[in-house]
C-alpha cells in the first residue's frame, strides 16, 4: 500500500494539469470566438447594403431544391415560408424516393394554395448511392435548366427576404457558393431547447473561428445557393455522393476549384423536433463520428474547446483535496462563466435568438453533454440515419449495409410533374 499513495499524487497531479490545461484552452478558444464575432458583425454591414441595392430587374431565375423524406414537425411552414419568397423568378423542385410520400401530401397542399408559384415534384426512385438525398439531388439538378439554385433542407425556416438578400452574391463570377448561418427553434422539451441552443451557439462558434481563421472553405448544409457552373468545376454533386457531411464536401471541393465561399449575413431556423435525450445525442453522435474520419486532427483538437468538463474536473479534485478546493471551486466557475459569455455573444449578439439571453445559464449544461458526445464519437464506425445503418470510413466516406450501392447509374428522372 506505501506505493499506492505516490501513485494517487502523481494521478492527481496530472488530471489538475489536465483540468488547467483545458480552462486555458477554452478560454483562448472564447477570446477567438468574441473576436470572430465581432468580425463578422462588423464585415456584414457592407454586403447587406449592397445585396438589397441590386434592381429586381438583375436578379436572375432561381430552382430552389427541396429534398423530402417523410413528415416532419412543421413541415408545411417550413415549406410555406419558401413559396412566400419576395422575388420575381423563382421555381421549387421537390425530391422525394416515390410518390407515396406523406411529405408530398403537404407539397401538393401549398401548390393549391399558391398556383402563382412554379413548381415541379422529381421522383427519383430507390437511391443507388450511399447518401440518398445526393442521390436525388442529382434528379433534381437534372430536371432544372437554370443556372442558380438553392440546395435546402425541409426543416428550414426562412423569410419572405430570404432569396433576395443571398442570391445577389453569386452574380460575382469569382463567387460559387453563398451559405447561411442557422439557430435552432425548439419544440417542446428541455432536451430540444438544450439541442437548439446548441445550434444557436456552438456551431456558429466554431463557424465563425474557422472562417476567420482559414476563411470558408466548407457549406452548412441548411441552405446552399450556388451556380451551375460552380458545381460543375467541382465535378458535380455527384462529387458528394460518398459523404454523410455532402454539404461541407461540396463547398469543399468548390472552393478547392478557385470559386470562393461566401458566408452570408443572413439567417435562417432550423426547426427542431422533440425527441428524448437518447434520439437528440444520437443524432449529435452521428455528426461527430463524421468529423471524426472526415477532419480527425481538427476532432481530436475540438476537445480542448469545451470549458464545463475541465471546470468540473477542477471542482471534484478540490472537493477530495481540502488544499485545492478554493481553487476548483475558481476554476469550475470560471467555465460557467465562460459558457454563459459564449451564449450571450453568439447566441444573441451574433444571431439574435432571444433564448440565449433567458437560456444563457443552462447552456454550460449543453457544452458538457457536448464533451460527452464527443468522447463517445472515438467508439465504433456504424450510425444510423433514416431508417438506414451505415459505416464510416476513410475520410468521412460512408456504406449502407442494407443496399446495394453504385455511382454508375446516372439517369433522368424517373417521374416528374
Amino acid at each position: 500500500m506505501a506505493g499506492a499513495a505516490p501513485a494517487w499524487h502523481l494521478l492527481r497531479q496530472l488530471l489538475w494539469s489536465v483540468a488547467l490545461m483545458g480552462s486555458l484552452t477554452s478560454t483562448v478558444f472564447l477570446g477567438m470566438v468574441l473576436f470572430a464575432a465581432a468580425r463578422y458583425v462588423m464585415t456584414c454591414r457592407t454586403p447587406r447594403q449592397r445585396v438589397l441595392g441590386v434592381p429586381l430587374r438583375e436578379l436572375p431565375p432561381v430552382t430552389i431544391l427541396k429534398p423530402l423524406h417523410g413528415m416532419e414537425p412543421r413541415l408545411e411552414e417550413n415549406l410555406e415560408s419558401f413559396f412566400r419568397q419576395d422575388y420575381p423568378n423563382f421555381t421549387i423542385v421537390f425530391g422525394a424516393r416515390s410518390r407515396e410520400d406523406q411529405a408530398l401530401s403537404v407539397v401538393d397542399r401549398l401548390r393549391a394554395r399558391y398556383p402563382q408559384v412554379q413548381t415541379q415534384i422529381v421522383v427519383s426512385g430507390e437511391p443507388s448511392w450511399p447518401n440518398a438525398k445526393v442521390y436525388s439531388l442529382s434528379k433534381m439538378i437534372a430536371s432544372s435548366a437554370d443556372e442558380f439554385f438553392v440546395i435546402s433542407d425541409s426543416d428550414v425556416l426562412v423569410r419572405p427576404d430570404f432569396l433576395r438578400n443571398v442570391i445577389p452574391l453569386l452574380l460575382n463570377p469569382k463567387v460559387g457558393m453563398v451559405t447561411c448561418l442557422y439557430k435552432g427553434i425548439p419544440a417542446r422539451g428541455i432536451w430540444s431547447q438544450l439541442e437548439a441552443l446548441g445550434m444557436s451557439i456552438a456551431m456558429p462558434s466554431g463557424v465563425l473561428v474557422a472562417e476567420m481563421v482559414d476563411g470558408m472553405k466548407f457549406a452548412l448544409g441548411a441552405v446552399m445557393a450556388v451556380r451551375r457552373d460552380a458545381v460543375e468545376a467541382a465535378g458535380g454533386i455527384r462529387e458528394t455522393a460518398y459523404f454523410y457531411s455532402d454539404d461541407f464536401v461540396l463547398g469543399n471541393r468548390i472552393a478547392e476549384a478557385g470559386y470562393e465561399v461566401v458566408l452570408s449575413h443572413y439567417k435562417v431556423g432550423h426547426v427542431l423536433a422533440s425527441r428524448s435525450l437518447r434520439r437528440t445525442l444520437g443524432d449529435q453522435l452521428r455528426w461527430m463520428k463524421s468529423t471524426r474520419f472526415s477532419r480527425p486532427l481538427g476532432h481530436v483538437g475540438s476537445g480542448l474547446t469545451y470549458a464545463v468538463p475541465f471546470g468540473l474536473l477542477a471542482l471534484l479534485l478540490g472537493l477530495g483535496h481540502s488544499h485545492h478546493l478554493r481553487a476548483g471551486f475558481e476554476l469550475f466557475l470560471m467555465a460557467w462563466l465562460n459558457r454563459m459569455l459564449l451564449a450571450l455573444v453568439v447566441g444573441w449578439g451574433v444571431m439574435r435568438d432571444r433564448r440565449s439571453l433567458w437560456l444563457c445559464w443552462l447552456y454550460p449544461l449543453h457544452d458538457l453533454l457536448g464533451f460527452g458526445v464527443w468522447a463517445a464519437s472515438f467508439a465504433g464506425k456504424t450510425f444510423s440515419w433514416r431508417g438506414e445503418t451505415y459505416q464510416f470510413g476513410n475520410e468521412g466516406r460512408i456504406t449502407p449495409e442494407q443496399r446495394p450501392i453504385s455511382l454508375l447509374s446516372h439517369g433522368l428522372p424517373q417521374g416528374h410533374d
